[in-house]
């Protein structure tokens, strides 16, 4: 019972960082199982299938508060379902021994990307400017949505960024129409994963606590999407992945690190996660500050 209970408030705390950076709940829950023993398929399975509840209360608590863009959604879900799909059979195909490293390098780079990402930047942006297209969107969903799946997790990471980047939606509606086109993502990577190893492993209580906590962040976070520093809690997500992974690779059979290595390593980890949150906060102040004296001088006198 008390672990479920965690997972509850694991997948409350996921949906909360998900919703309003429009990615990391996959990251974050899967990082947690795969750290807890869980293998990597039924990791990946169960993240998916509590996805599908908290994906359709987060797309549908966006689309309240007008978040999402319907025709990006239209073009991005469907590849990125076959990408998820594609994602699942691949690692549903994998030996247990091999599957939990790659899960763990896939996740790795993720919040490497996260740490780096938004302790030296923030959230990306761009000048808004003509429609996304679909040659653009086709390809990138296809390659999110296998990352998501074989990761077991990488959705958002993968699309979010790229979509802001492009400099042609608002950031409220990139991750609004990101979260809402996960649902498609999450239905076909499940499917992916039940045909790949069948309900072996899987643990329907852990979906159903995540389910639980991000139904209740869903309509929070999607509030909270214009109000939270990005800056600073991509830092935090970012390390927090990076430090568990690391310690799942490092006590893998493929790598196998002695005690003293496996700390050297925790604690270089830990001080640089600590000087980058550290960096994001007086950044994000900074900003403020100049965004505060840019209004001041716009006041006529």
């Amino acid at each position: 019972m008390r672990k479920l209970i965690l997972l509850a408030i694991v997948g409350l705390i996921a949906q909360l960082v998900d919703g309003s950076l429009g990615m990391a709940y996959g990251a974050t829950s899967a990082t947690l199982l795969l750290a807890t023993g869980v293998g990597a398929a039924a990791t990946s399975a169960t993240v998916h299938l509590a996805e599908i509840g908290t994906t359709l209360a987060s797309g549908a608590s966006h689309w309240r508060f007008g978040n999402v863009d319907w025709k990006v959604v239209g073009k991005i879900a469907i590849p990125g379902a076959i990408g998820a799909f594609a994602g699942a059979t691949f690692l549903s195909n994998l030996s247990t021994e091999t599957a939990a490293p790659v899960m763990s390098g896939i996740l790795l780079a993720i919040g490497i990307y996260l740490l780096i990402r938004f302790t030296g930047w923030g959230m990306p942006k761009g000048n808004l400017g003509k429609p996304v297209r679909k040659r653009f969107l086709a390809p990138l969903g296809i390659f999110a949505g296998f990352v998501d799946a074989s990761g077991g997790g990488g959705w958002g990471p993968v699309a979010t960024p790229a979509l802001l980047a492009s400099g042609r939606m608002e950031p409220r509606k990139v991750i609004g129409s990101v979260d809402t086109s996960e649902f498609v993502v999450s239905v076909a990577a499940s499917v992916g994963f039940i045909i790949g190893i069948g309900s072996a492993g899987i643990s329907f209580g852990a979906v159903a606590a995540l389910l639980i906590g991000g139904l209740i962040a869903a309509p929070i976070a999607a509030y909270l999407v214009r109000l939270i520093p990005s800056r600073i809690l991509g830092s935090l997500v970012g390390g927090l992945i990076v430090l568990t992974n690391v310690r799942t690779i490092l006590r893998s059979d493929l790598v196998d690190a002695s005690d003293g290595v496996q700390y050297t390593w925790y604690v270089g980890i830990l001080l640089v996660w600590i000087a980058a949150v550290v960096w994001s906060v007086r950044a994000y102040r900074r900003e403020k500050a100049e965004d505060a004296a840019d209004e001041q001088a716009s006041v006529p006198a």
